[in-house]
């Protein structure tokens, strides 16, 4: 065969205005992505104005509807947040039971237990769950203001939507989230504990001396250190893309969902970051 009649490695029907577009879009989406980032920035910049601003004037605090968000972020989350601990530490115990029966360490569950619920699992299934419950509430309630542009009306009435919408739900949640997460920890641990003796015969006394020596003061802190900075990430997430809501009931679902995975994803990536900072430190 000729190199004159040889197959070309290109399809003959292969379009470059098809390939143009496609990587326009790509371009695009790569655009948006970085305004949205940017947009993002500057939205914690503000609220970090807002914060300093009100630190700096107390009397500024709006202490009832801070009291309401601590209610419904943390207290009626309780329920949820306790089961899916205690079932969490259930399964954790399952798993590695047989394990370590095999090689006649079943004291040894009280460290399994006690170091993956307090130090990973406890801050970040409450992280989850509150991002899921409480940040697409967040989003749906200013973004159903923002369609029915009732923001719009209070920046008129010189009211700062920021102080009133947002702060609130902010320091609420950075008090919750903590609390919530130290109720994680005990439903977790009493799972575990109830699973070891029903699976290993590991008396609920020799838990808890075991999980006292396994378990430092050090683990502990590091797992609720983690919580005030979820309950920043995914409040000022919720409440940020409850502000870019336009038109109508279905923006406010788009937006409402993409609080909710950013949140998580953000979540996700801190909780990542926060463990390879503590190894970094030996903690």
């Amino acid at each position: 065969m000729t190199p004159s009649n040889a197959p070309s490695a290109v399809p003959k029907n292969a379009s470059p205005a098809g390939l143009t577009l496609a990587l326009q879009g790509v371009g695009k989406n790569a655009a948006a992505a970085a305004q949205q980032a940017l947009d993002l920035l500057t939205f914690v910049g503000e609220n970090a104005a807002a914060v300093a601003g009100s630190v700096a004037h107390p009397a500024r605090w709006r202490w009832r509807p801070i009291l309401f968000n601590i209610r419904s972020a943390g207290v009626d989350a309780l329920p949820i947040v306790g089961l899916l601990a205690f079932l969490l530490g259930i399964v954790v115990c399952y798993q590695g039971a047989e394990q370590l029966r095999q090689y006649g360490a079943n004291i040894f569950v009280a460290d399994l237990v006690g170091l993956s619920m307090l130090r990973e699992f406890a801050p970040l299934i409450t992280a989850i769950i509150i991002a899921g419950r409480s940040g697409s509430a967040y989003a749906a309630q200013i973004g159903t203001m923002a369609v029915t542009e009732e923001i719009d009306a209070m920046t008129t009435l010189g009211i700062a939507p920021l102080e009133m919408l947002v702060l609130p739900k902010l320091i609420a949640l950075t008090i919750a989230l903590p609390l919530l997460t130290v109720f994680a920890d005990v439903l977790g641990v009493a799972g575990g504990m109830l699973m070891a003796q029903a699976q290993l015969g590991v008396s609920y006394v020799e838990f808890l001396e075991r999980f006292g020596k396994a378990v430092s003061v050090t683990s502990y802190v590091i797992g609720i250190a983690k919580a005030p900075v979820f309950a920043v990430i995914i409040s000022l997430v919720g409440c940020f893309q409850g502000f870019r809501t336009r038109g109508g009931a279905d923006s406010v679902g788009r937006q409402t969902t993409r609080a909710v995975v950013q949140s998580i994803f953000l979540v996700i990536v801190a909780d990542a970051l926060f463990s390879v900072a503590f190894s970094l430190l030996d903690l």
